[in-house]
């Protein structure tokens, strides 16, 4: 079992790296390019990559949740069989998260001498935004969870990484899909940057696309068996929580 400290760490430094390149590589994309086709092509192939490493690196420690919806996921499926977060764990992993989102987006911020804090002006408050942010949220836990039940693990960093990508191109809202990643992303008034005044229906959409995604898990798998534990996300079956 690994420590509490130790996947705590885990999820802040790899939620602040996972930020950090989604936004850098929107700020490094922006200044090389005027097109926004190919801007949002530069984002989402970093994004990927970024993702897919930070998955299979830190996996084995803390699951590599890097997500509230998905901490929260994995806490609501477990919560009578065992397995899983537990309540306190769930709590530590949230603010793990939301604290590493936001060192992430001014981390990006300092490597390219942009202003540390600067609210980005960016507003994404439209319906169709919002459906856009449940479709991938659903889509996010059902890849994830649907691994988990099934055993494939292992797929999990290519097959994570390669759904946040293509979500960047189906969903309109670019797929955030992400409630501490959306909140670190208002820190940074560049490409990847969301308003404040955007981020509650964000959050709501998220949650609604969390429980839908949920829910087909459910259908699709049932519950997990007393006392079988299980990883969301992680690389190595055998490292534990």
């Amino acid at each position: 079992m690994t420590s509490l400290a130790r996947r705590l760490l885990a999820e802040l430094s790899g939620t602040a790296l996972l930020v950090s390149v989604v936004v850098g590589s929107g700020i490094m994309a922006q200044r090389l390019s005027t097109d926004t086709g190919l801007q949002l092509l530069a984002n989402s192939t970093a994004t990927v990559f970024g993702l897919a490493v930070l998955i299979a690196v830190l996996g084995p420690v803390s699951g590599a949740h890097f997500n509230p919806v998905v901490s929260l996921a994995d806490w609501w499926i477990g919560r009578k069989s065992g397995a899983g977060l537990t309540a306190g764990d769930l709590g530590g992993y949230v603010l793990a998260q939301i604290l590493g989102a936001v060192a992430g987006s001014m981390l990006a911020n300092a490597m390219f001498a942009e202003p540390v804090i600067a609210w980005s002006t960016t507003d994404r408050s439209s319906a169709h935004l919002w459906l856009g942010e449940v479709v991938a949220t659903a889509g996010l836990l059902m890849v994830i969870f649907s691994l988990a039940r099934s055993g494939r693990t292992a797929l999990a960093p290519a097959a994570v990484a390669a759904y946040i990508g293509a979500a960047y191109w189906f969903t309109s809202s670019t797929s955030f899909a992400n409630p501490a990643v959306t909140i670190g992303r208002t820190f940074s008034d560049t490409f990847a940057g969301i308003a404040p005044s955007s981020v509650p229906g964000f959050l709501v959409a998220q949650m609604v696309g969390g429980i839908v995604g949920l829910l087909l898990v459910l259908g699709l798998f049932g519950r997990p068996e007393a006392g079988v534990e299980e990883q969301p996300v992680m690389s190595d079956s055998s490292s534990g929580r």
